[in-house]
């Protein structure tokens, strides 16, 4: 890995998939903003990475934090913005973020409003026709997740033994399920919902597509090309629909009882 090479695998799947094209400035040294293209038109990449020097140490390993969750929110809203009176830009999460930051200052400062100004921004960019595709490339835990990319339209993640995605680390389930992370991962092997690993979460029903790759940490070369043909594929797929009603397929049964259930006692 030179000198150059982004530190993190969130930062080296924006770097192939955008070209190593320059992030925009005005951001933070944790949020790398790049306008690059998808299908051969313009399209915004976002991803969150590690940054040593923030102001904020619980936010250094590329938590999702304060500044991470306005900034999240800042980079969607410009889009939005700019976007107004012309075709709406695709705007592709690239997701690797190992949860949100947890701290005193953190809490004090609002970081559940951070983190939600984030998630309603890609919730407002879906609903006003941009095309919002999350990539998991790493980890997709916790508020992180649901701050940076679960408000897409479509969800792809790469077929990877270190892509994992849960509420809560493994140590965190542990202390909350009175268990040892032993334990944890016994209750994963019998209980879907429990799991971290991507195939579990693939059986939840809320992916469009899981990808093999030769290498998830080195993109290069087919597999970035794979990629992008997925983001692709996952664009046309989105068409004009502005939900998420795509997460409710046939594996979703009971999910989508619950809902009619629900429908019926509103509507009665």
């Amino acid at each position: 890995m030179t000198a150059t090479t982004p530190s993190s695998r969130g930062g080296r799947w924006l770097a192939a998939l955008t070209d190593e094209a320059p992030a925009l400035p005005g951001y933070p040294d944790s949020v790398r903003v790049v306008d690059g293209e998808l299908d051969g038109a313009p399209a915004r990449y976002i991803a969150v990475v590690p940054d040593p020097a923030s102001d904020f140490p619980r936010a250094r390993g590329g938590e999702v934090g304060l500044v991470e969750g306005w900034t999240l929110a800042r980079a969607v809203r410009e889009t939005m913005t700019a976007d107004v009176d012309g075709p709406r830009r695709p705007i592709v999460a690239v997701i690797d973020v190992p949860s949100q930051a947890y701290g005193r200052t953190e809490e004090a400062f609002g970081i559940h409003q951070a983190l939600a100004a984030a998630a309603d921004a890609y919730a407002a960019a879906r609903r006003a026709e941009h095309p919002v595709i999350g990539l998991i490339v790493g980890k997709a835990m916790s508020g992180a997740f649901l701050a940076h990319g679960y408000q897409a339209n479509r969800l792809i993640a790469l077929d990877d033994a270190a892509v994992e995605v849960h509420a809560m680390g493994k140590q965190a389930a542990a202390r909350i399920t009175q268990r040892t992370v032993e334990g944890v991962e016994a209750l994963a092997r019998t209980i879907t919902p429990m799991a971290y690993d991507i195939r579990s979460f693939q059986r939840l029903g809320l992916l469009h597509r899981l990808l093999s790759v030769a290498d998830a940490d080195s993109p290069a070369g087919p597999d970035v090309a794979a990629v992008r043909d997925a983001l692709t594929e996952a664009c046309r797929d989105i068409g004009d629909s502005r939900d998420l009603g795509a997460r409710l397929g046939e594996g979703r049964a009971a999910s989508l009882a619950v809902r009619r259930r629900l429908r019926a006692q509103w509507q009665s």
